[in-house]
């Protein structure tokens, strides 16, 4: 098994997805396999605790829940986790609700708190399909934690699992066990001398992890991914909080302002680098990189499954989501040097997110095959396994044998539905009327995989950047402002004009003639595009594009005589859009959603 991890990736520096296409090859080779055929799924939603009809202390009665473990609320706040190394068990963390006031025992099924479910249809020994793994921990045991939100994983010790940056604890004793009580689990936080950290990876080896910080720099929110080993302190010295916690040290950023970037600058000539490395899925070890995916629609969270062989994405591809964006291949990723975070958070609108999940092959996306959507077998009723009003969220995680697939989903709620919204809000099939539901798929034609080695990482990672603290945040290289020319790597040129302070981008113009990288699309028209930043996180885009090519596929992109006017916060994303932005392929029509859908 090759040494990887996947992390968030920058929205600085990232590629749309129409870029580099090379639809007959995802790895460079002439001559790939046939895709693989379908394979039978089947997906079941696997039991949470009851729902508290609502948040008022008491609420959650004995008629709801006899054996007095706890409800969760309506809106849960589920955030889904990976497999616990039996493969019996996902994590996840729930917002319990409605507890008896203290001194009640029960009260302690209150707040975000983590959660073990079985997956194999058996129950814990109290009669309880899952388990409340840190309800109950007293607070000499938690000090300096911070609430258990996001990202639930589980180490291979069985013992151990981390939510943001926590990880719990239960000592000698796994935490599905009996002999794992609360007075036995320790929340300890995780702490980098250098700053705050967010997404967290644990590595296979569990003393590595990866994860990122964001940063502010030119007005605008950025973010760098790091990798690491942690390490048990139980008496820091320094620090907010000198509670026994978990340190990051030997850290290396996997960013080199150094080394090659996506787009360079020699002379008067402008540079695409495919190969440069913005963190997404590559081998950590070397840093080569290879493409999974060509479908111009969004794919972000990604998981390998433990052959290596295969990876569960959640893409927006069926749904037409962003083809009037991205629609049109062939078109170099210019203009992303100022669009990528707008362009890519138009995925969503707020809390509704338009990902499916999809299984791929080891070799992606080629020809006509873009993989299998996992829950295509839905007959797309309300709670049905593809109602389209369920939407899945981040993180989809294999399981060790490699049969079975774990993901979250959540209800559209308003405003993403009703009020000024066009579009009527369903009505929850889900018990309690819950809003968030945890899914199993399990490919019943698959042979249960033995257990995969692991594979070693070196401590500093050789292309990465090691990072002391106190040590200044590099500058990501831009080109400056200028008038440049790029060659199609098969014919013709673009002319690229680039307006700018020095400092910051805030306008690409492009002329196409003839361009070419394939061969195969011949590129014709402009494009002229300018932002500006509202905020750290919030931009608007003034966009014009009378783009035309003619080969495989005759295809266009344009917008009306006014342009077409984008404004977005890339940590809300609503979608607020005016003018007009029309992508055509073959005859068929793709345009920009309304507002607010």
């Amino acid at each position: 098994m090759s040494a990887r991890i996947c992390l968030a990736v920058a929205t600085l520096g990232l590629l749309s997805r129409s870029t580099f296409a090379a639809p007959s090859s995802s790895t460079g080779h002439d001559i790939l396999p046939p895709p693989p055929n379908p394979e039978p799924i089947k997906i079941i939603e696997l039991p949470l605790p009851p729902v508290a009809p609502t948040r008022e202390e008491g609420a959650c009665t004995l008629d709801i829940n006899p054996r007095r473990t706890g409800c969760i609320a309506v809106d849960p706040s589920l955030q889904g986790g990976t497999f616990l190394p039996d493969g019996n068990h996902v994590i996840a963390t729930v917002n319990f609700t409605g507890a008896p006031a203290p001194p009640d025992p029960a009260s302690v099924y209150m707040g975000m708190q983590m959660i073990a479910v079985r997956t194999n249809g058996t129950t814990f020994p109290n009669g309880d399909t899952w388990k409340c793994i840190t309800c109950g921990v007293p607070d000499e045991n938690k000090e300096g934690s911070e609430e258990l939100t996001e990202y639930p994983q589980a180490f291979k010790d069985g013992r151990r699992a981390m939510a943001a940056s926590n990880i719990v604890d239960c000592g000698d004793a796994e935490l599905t066990s009996p002999e794992c009580t609360p007075d036995k689990v320790h929340i300890h936080p995780i702490w980098w001398e250098s700053g705050s950290i967010r997404e967290l990876r644990i590595h296979p080896d569990n003393v590595h992890l990866g994860f990122s910080s964001f940063t502010q720099q030119n007005g605008a929110l950025g973010q760098y991914a790091y990798f690491g080993r942690i390490v048990f302190n139980p008496a820091p010295k320094v620090g907010e909080h000198l509670s026994p916690r978990y340190e990051v040290v030997n850290v290396t950023r996997l960013f080199n302002p150094d080394a090659p970037q996506p787009v360079e600058v020699e002379g008067k000539r402008l540079v695409l680098n495919p190969n440069a490395i913005a963190v997404g899925e590559l081998h950590l070890t070397t840093g080569k990189v290879r493409r999974l995916t060509q479908h111009p629609e969004y794919v972000d969270p990604l998981d390998i499954s433990p052959d290596d062989q295969w990876a569960v994405i959640l893409d927006t591809r069926g749904t037409d989501r962003q083809m009037w964006l991205s629609g049109m291949r062939g078109i170099p990723p210019v203009t992303d040097l100022i669009t990528t975070s707008l362009t890519s958070a138009t995925r969503n609108n707020g809390q509704r997110r338009f990902f499916v999940p999809w299984l791929i092959d080891y070799h992606g996306d080629r020809g006509s095959y873009f993989g299998q959507q996992i829950n295509a077998a839905g007959d797309g009723t309300p709670g049905s396994i593809n109602d389209p009003n369920w939407n899945a969220r981040a993180d989809p995680r294999w399981s060790p044998d490699g049969t079975q697939i774990t993901y979250y989903q959540y209800l559209v709620v308003p405003p993403a539905c009703g009020g000024q919204n066009p579009l009527p809000c369903p009505t929850s099939t889900a018990p309690g009327g819950r809003i968030n539901r945890l899914m199993l798929a399990t490919l019943t034609s698959r042979t249960p995989l033995a257990p995969q080695p692991i594979a070693n990482v070196p401590e500093f990672i050789p292309w990465g950047v090691p990072v002391k603290p106190g040590d200044p945040l590099p500058i990501r290289p831009a080109p400056a402002p200028g008038v440049y020319t790029l060659k199609g790597k098969r014919s013709g040129s673009a002319r690229v004009e680039i307006i700018g302070d020095g400092t910051t981008i805030d306008t690409v113009a492009v002329r196409y003639d003839r361009f070419s990288d394939d061969g195969i699309n011949i590129l014709r028209g402009w494009e002229n595009v300018t932002v500006t930043r509202l905020s750290l996180s919030t931009s608007r885009a003034e966009w014009y594009s009378d783009l035309w090519s003619t080969g495989e596929t005759r295809s266009s992109k344009r917008t009306g005589r006014g342009g077409f006017h984008l404004e977005i916060d890339s940590l809300v994303n609503i979608f607020k859009a005016n003018g007009t932005m029309v992508t055509t392929i073959d005859g068929v029509v793709y345009k920009p959603p309304a507002n607010g859908t």
